[in-house]
């Protein structure tokens, strides 16, 4: 593989890693298991090289969106149990083979697996069933509960593994009764379950935020999401970034008035006194969003902000580094402890997710430990 690192790179911090998955085991009892989503490519992390950390830090499990995700890790030697969120209902084949644990939120994909395991004369294969307690999205409704334990007293092609839901607004205090209203649903409905089918399944319904904020809900498993890489949902509660995305200066020019503007559209405008310019080879088809060009986000070079200029290119963007000692090969920070994910969704007013999953494959994923 050619490595891309004089180019741009995405740094992955194991010690910052670490240190956020601690902070949410000081919130769980010692027997409570802690599952890791990695799906999305580790919220854009990078999905192999997260999942390889996080079976130092000893998670207990990882969940992935697609069976293809999951084949992913298992081809890269991840051996950590692997619940598939969205297991669809045509590739169980590929799931059985891999050793991935399917999300079951409906009796046709129940069914569906069903007849490859018989097929395959399989027999006890762990599933998770997904319970709709309003989000909304997928799972098992309440009126739907009575058909689901019928047809698992009545097989033996699977075993529940566990029972889960997912909170919609747990990271929310004004929408508490809300969030209480889906844990008091998913208690009900999960005991209903494990009484018809004569056994305990694990139960777990709290997501990153729920974990901060409900932990007397833990059940015998939690589900932390973007807290592991870095974001809280507690004000005054400072997570380590685990991603920091890096480039190096590709050149520097010094331009003086009637040189003429800067970029696509001659967006950028030069200051009667000149404008000294750095171009960095990371552009909107790298995650840069053209919205934070022309001024609007500055990155980190030498110790200094220095703001983009004219727009941003598809493999290139322009920063304003007048009056910076600046040259080729400097590294500028686009994101990372500064500035953060969180201030650049805030200019492009959107989540820190977008920023983080938006960067490609392309950048090369690096681990340093420190």
């Amino acid at each position: 593989m050619i490595v891309n690192d004089d180019f741009s790179r995405l740094e992955l911090n194991y010690s910052n890693l670490a240190g956020n998955y601690r902070y949410f085991k000081t919130k769980l009892e010692p027997k409570t298991k802690l599952l890791v989503l990695v799906k999305a490519n580790a919220y854009g992390h990078g999905a192999v090289e997260i999942a390889s950390m996080l079976q130092k830090t000893g998670a207990d499990y990882l969940a992935v969106a697609y069976p293809v995700e999951g084949i992913e890790l298992r081809r890269a030697g991840i051996s950590l149990p692997v619940l598939v969120l969205t297991a669809g209902t045509d590739f169980f084949n590929e799931i059985i083979d891999n050793r991935l644990e399917p999300g079951i939120p409906n009796m046709y994909s129940l069914r569906s697996l069903c007849a490859v395991l018989d097929k395959r004369g399989i027999k006890d294969f762990p599933i998770h069933v997904k319970l709709d307690t309003g989000m909304h999205r997928l799972g098992f409704m309440t009126d739907e509960i009575e058909e689901l334990t019928a047809f698992l007293e009545s097989t033996d092609l699977v075993k529940v593994k566990s029972v889960y839901s997912h909170l919609a607004v747990a990271e929310d205090p004004a929408q508490d009764a809300v969030t209480m209203g889906q844990i008091n649903m998913f208690g009900k409905n999960a005991s209903a379950i494990s009484g018809s089918i004569g056994y305990r399944p694990m139960f777990h319904i709290l997501n990153s935020a729920g974990i901060e904020r409900f932990p007397q809900y833990q059940y015998d498993m939690v589900r932390l999401g973007v807290g592991i890489y870095g974001i809280s949902s507690l004000p005054g509660v400072s997570l380590a970034p685990v991603a920091s995305l890096k480039c190096k200066v590709l050149q520097v020019k010094n331009l003086k008035e009637g040189d003429g503007a800067i970029g696509y559209g001659r967006h950028g405008m030069i200051s009667p006194d000149g404008t000294s310019i750095a171009t960095i080879p990371v552009g909107y088809a790298d995650g840069i969003d053209r919205r934070l060009g022309c001024g609007h986000a500055s990155f980190v070079l030498n110790g200094h902000r220095v703001p983009t200029i004219g727009n941003i290119c598809m493999d290139m963007c322009m920063l304003d580094v007048t009056g910076v000692e600046t040259k080729a090969g400097d590294t500028v920070t686009i994101f990372g402890e500064e500035p953060s994910v969180s201030e650049l969704a805030d200019i492009l007013g959107t989540i820190p997710y977008e920023i983080m999953t938006s960067v490609p494959r392309r950048i090369e994923r690096v681990v340093v430990k420190r």
